[in-house]
């Protein structure tokens, strides 16, 4: 079964690769006559952009991708290939997001910004409106709060110069076209990467009732820009979404029915905390654990962790613990979580896999998972079972993907 789970991880990430994504979209944008700027931004930016530059080539005035650090593939002739920090914003982000901005200044209506967007593009693309210092705590507060993705940049827009559609004014009066890959639960296009030419749906209020309700840490400066809203007009942007955690799940879904197993998508929105996600996924399948057939369960989405303790891990990896402890001594269950991007928090893993061996694995080393659990330190608990996943970086980002797999004894060691 660890050998099926090696398949659909692999063959679902290979499934949201941006680069037929951003072929197909960029197929059907029309650019005026003037100057064509194009903005990459995110963990797939660098492969979006390569993709740009075959099809754009000389006619590309201005490129520019900004990326997470270790994922650039290289140099590409008509950009300038910049690195930065995610999930917190840093010095390098700051700056290279301020030469973005500078080369969408001065355009005209004739002239076209291509902006390329992508999961993670909220962090890299950043110039705050308060000062760096104190977006980059921000920031961690809430990362740390336990607050989901929504709620997080509902915040960040209002303390950003690009987010919530003022990037979008920056461009005009040139046309600004978005091609987005989503790594956001329903594919709010306002959502993905914070909108940056796209009108925000959330408004001042919820901002500052959700400051209140993690008892954010802010300056009288963050304060009142968080009774400011965004622009709530844009005439010159437009945005195509293409790629979502639905592909994933469904090629993961595809895969499993192809090794044997029966899938079912129990949802594609999962976006509780992480540890209470892996607990259902876990107790589901062990009800599941005496079926005649093999079965596959597969929940797609982005939960959440609140970071009380001071150890290492990441959403993914809380799920697969919390859902080893739910299977222990079941011969039949393998479960696995993963993020799309390789990536699973401030760690090189991009998740876990466990079974119903791993409780006691890590029991007789002294590890228990409730105690690991509190101290936000599934890292080093899955390491001690030799149930990290590891797969690099992929060169996407569509949120993460946790599966059960299950079994009959009868069934067990067969594969494709």
């Amino acid at each position: 079964m660890k050998h099926d789970a090696q398949k659909i991880l692999s063959g679902a990430i290979a499934s949201v690769l941006p680069d037929r994504a951003t072929r197909e979209a960029l197929q059907t944008v029309s650019f005026g006559s003037g100057k064509r700027i194009v903005v990459a931004v995110g963990k797939a930016a660098w492969r979006m952009a390569s993709v740009a530059e075959q099809m754009l080539n000389d006619s590309i005035d201005r490129g520019i991708v900004i990326t997470k650090y270790g994922y650039s593939g290289g140099v590409l002739p008509h950009f300038s290939v910049l690195e930065a920090g995610h999930p917190v914003p840093d010095k390098n982000g700051f700056a290279a997001t301020e030469q973005a901005m500078q080369a969408v200044t001065g355009l005209n209506q004739e002239d076209t910004v291509l902006l390329l967007l992508s999961g993670g593009g909220s962090a890299l693309f950043e110039k705050p409106l308060v000062p760096e210092e104190e977006l980059i705590d921000l920031t961690t507060q809430l990362l740390r709060s336990g607050a989901n993705i929504t709620e997080v940049n509902t915040i960040r827009k209002r303390l950003s110069a690009v987010k919530g559609g003022r990037f979008a004014t920056l461009c005009a009066p040139a046309k600004i076209v978005t091609v987005a890959i989503s790594d956001v639960i329903g594919d709010a296009a306002d959502c993905i990467a914070s909108g940056p030419a796209v009108l925000d749906r959330s408004t001042s209020a919820e901002a500052q009732l959700i400051a209140e309700r993690y008892g954010l840490r802010l300056s009288d400066r963050a304060r009142a820009l968080l009774a400011v809203d965004p622009p709530k007009s844009l005439e010159n942007a437009e945005i195509l979404i293409s790629g979502s955690v639905r592909q994933l799940c469904d090629a993961a879904a595809r895969i499993a029915e192809r090794l044997g197993y029966t899938p079912q998508i129990l949802t594609t929105e999962l976006s509780c905390e992480a540890r209470e996600a892996g607990a259902w996924l876990g107790r589901l399948a062990r009800e599941q654990a005496a079926s005649d057939h093999p079965i596959a369960l597969l929940a797609g989405g982005e939960t959440v962790v609140h970071v009380t303790g001071d150890g290492l891990g990441g959403r993914n990896q809380e799920i697969a613990l919390a859902a080893a402890k739910e299977i222990a001594g079941c011969e039949n269950i393998v479960v696995f979580s993963f993020g799309s991007d390789g990536t699973d928090g401030p760690t090189d893993a991009a998740g876990g896999i466990v079974d119903g061996t791993t409780e006691q694995a890590l029991f007789e080393k002294g590890i228990t998972i409730d105690d690991a659990l509190r101290r936000n330190d599934a890292y080093h608990a899955l390491q001690a079972a030799d149930a990290l996943l590891f797969t690099g970086s992929t060169g996407t980002n569509v949120n993460d993907l946790s599966v059960a797999l299950i079994r009959p004894a009868s069934d067990r060691g067969k594969t494709e």
